[in-house]
């Protein structure tokens, strides 16, 4: 660059700042597409239909007879079923408090990726 004259050497110097600042932009661009990727997939695996399906058959068939929900039979086969189908670990405990009429269940549902408990209280 000792032979070019002053502009010339502007406009070389101007190039390679150009080039640069798009080789960092692309850089960040790349960055930010991959942060907004994983954010996706997360929330793609959370299995929102499975806890619901989990939940829906445990207030719809063992909530409403207590007898049954502790029953070991029933613990088992849905462990079972779920952990077969869906490949998940749940399980539930079904607690009474002293004096009080209501009942409370611990919900637990853990597919490896989502670790989900509720606490879930009868009228």
């Amino acid at each position: 660059m000792a032979r070019l004259n002053d502009d010339a050497q502007w406009i070389i110097l101007m190039g390679f700042l150009i080039s640069f600042s798009f080789f960092f932009l692309a850089l960040i661009i790349n960055q930010s597409t991959v942060v907004g990727q994983t954010t996706a997939e997360s929330i793609i695996e959370f299995p929102k239909n499975d806890i619901r399906d989990f939940r829906g058959i445990f207030i719809d068939v063992i909530a409403k007879n207590t007898t049954l929900a502790n029953s070991s039979y029933i613990q088992n086969d849905l462990k079972s079923i779920s952990l077969n189908r869906k490949n998940a670990v749940v399980n539930f405990s079904v607690w009474y408090k002293p004096n009080d009429t209501h009942t409370y269940v611990d919900l637990y549902y853990n597919n490896g990726v989502t670790l989900y408990n509720e606490t879930w209280t009868s009228l």
